[in-house]
């Protein structure tokens, strides 16, 4: 390839790159209106631009039309990966007060008794949340709006937390490996340069919410020595900074690994990533799946004579997390109304059983009408939808064999019964016949010697 067109190609996947994702997020501005209530604005972010001037936007506040500086890249790489037939994310923007954290074990983070003056000034945080991510951004705005043509806000993002898992689905008994990146910006150089060179201590916790009680699952302080919590539940994470630049910005990772998760595990887990005086927060949903055998019985032939039902079937749907969710069909294939059709008949389902892991199980049961000679060889399907099964779910079947039809009739099986019976007491007769000849026969022998 001729260097010209080389250097076409880099540039032309370079825009590609740069230009994937939405260029604006459209947000609410989320503030306290008094007496209890709140108050929601317009507002957007701007994470990129194709001109040289950001797009006007009239109607919203210069203060809430924020035009993003990114150092570490973190919150604009997400959406520059962000899938172009994902929803739009949603997104919402409030004020933000640095202050010291309130756990214990995270007090060694803010040793002064004030918050340094570096930190002072207007402070945002940014919520975004969607099914493929969920950050939050703590953004330090300019004092004011850039002037025409365009008025806008240039805030810089000083932490991010993210995470590409927002609703994990995990299988009953396997590993969860939840996955959390952050980034961090000094606000000012002079906060920078006032710290020792490297990145700072942190502070990392995972806390997991359901039906109405909290648990911390993991705290962690690299860079801290002192007491700690006790992990619970074998969980682990994988807590550090990516890199050691002197005076950042510097990228770390919480991933958190829980093992052989269980139903009471599920739920809400936040994640929260502390610096002195700040803490970026996010969330993941946490759902224990476990898939349902499906067995159907009697199989797998099933057998009635012209104008009568079949026997009841019975579809065990077992061992399958959550209960929520389950679907049973019964279908009828083949026969003379076309390939596919409903069933037809009585049908109900049992109570719930549940077991000692955490799974439930239950049966179908479809009491099917009298047969026709025109349904010989259809297949009676049960068919179970799940959250945890692909969309055409698990099946399970049984094939309707119509008397006369194929093999043996009703009358048939009687004559042969009957015939079988007959020559069976033939042979008996035959065989008693023989013997008594025998036993005749031996004794004029034995008289004949006698004489």
């Amino acid at each position: 390839m001729k260097p010209v067109s080389l250097l076409l190609a880099v540039a032309l996947g370079t825009a590609t790159v740069v230009s994937a994702g939405p260029a604006v997020i459209e947000c609410w501005f989320v503030e306290d209106a008094g007496g209890g209530r709140l108050s929601k604005k317009p507002s957007a972010l701007l994470l990129r631009q194709s001109s040289e001037s950001p797009p006007p936007r009239p109607d919203l506040d210069p203060e809430r039309y924020l035009k993003v500086h990114d150092p570490a890249g973190t919150l604009l790489g997400a959406f520059r990966r962000y899938p172009r037939d994902a929803p739009a994310p949603r997104c919402e923007m409030s004020h933000y007060v640095p202050l010291p954290a309130s756990a214990i074990w995270v007090s060694g983070l803010t040793p002064e008794q004030s918050c340094p003056r570096a930190l002072d000034g207007r402070w945002l945080m940014v919520s975004v949340s969607s099914p493929v991510l969920s950050l939050s951004s703590l953004l330090r705005p300019q004092s004011e709006p850039q002037p025409e043509p365009a008025l806008i806000t240039v805030a810089t993002a000083v932490l991010t937390v993210l995470t590409h898992t927002p609703t994990p689905r995990i299988r009953m008994g396997q590993d969860a490996l939840l996955d959390l990146s952050f980034a961090y910006t000094p606000p000012t150089p002079k906060a920078a340069t006032s710290l020792a060179p490297g990145p700072p201590p942190f502070g990392l916790e995972w806390r997991r919410q359901h039906l109405g009680k909290g648990h911390l699952m993991l705290a962690a302080t690299p860079g801290l020595s002192g007491p700690m919590p006790a992990a619970r539940e074998g969980a682990v994470a994988f807590a550090g900074w990516d890199d050691d630049e002197p005076f950042g910005p510097w990228t770390g990772n919480g991933t958190f690994w829980l093992p052989a998760v269980q139903p009471f595990q599920e739920g809400t887990y936040l994640a929260t990533v502390h610096l002195p005086y700040l803490q970026g927060q996010t969330t993941l949903e946490l759902a224990v799946q476990k898939p349902p055998k499906v067995t159907l019985t009697p199989a797998p032939l099933i057998w009635a004579a012209p104008g009568e039902a079949p026997p009841e079937l019975l579809c065990l749907v077992s061992h399958f997390y959550p209960s929520e969710g389950l679907e049973v069909e019964w279908e009828l294939w083949g026969g003379p109304e076309g390939r596919f059709q409903k069933a037809e008949g009585q049908r109900w389902l049992s109570a719930l059983s549940h077991h000692s892991d955490g799974s439930v199980s239950l049966s179908a049961h479809l009491q099917p009408p009298p047969v026709t000679t025109g349904q010989h060889g259809t297949r009676y399907v049960c068919r179970v939808h799940h959250p945890s099964l692909p969309a055409l779910g698990r099946r399970a079947e049984v094939t309707l064999q119509v008397a006369g039809l194929s093999g043996p009739s009703l009358e048939d099986g009687v004559g042969l019964f009957l015939s079988a019976f007959l020559l069976l007491g033939l042979v008996n007769v035959l065989g008693w016949a023989g013997e008594s000849a025998y036993l005749a026969t031996s004794k004029d022998s034995v008289e004949k010697k006698t004489q």
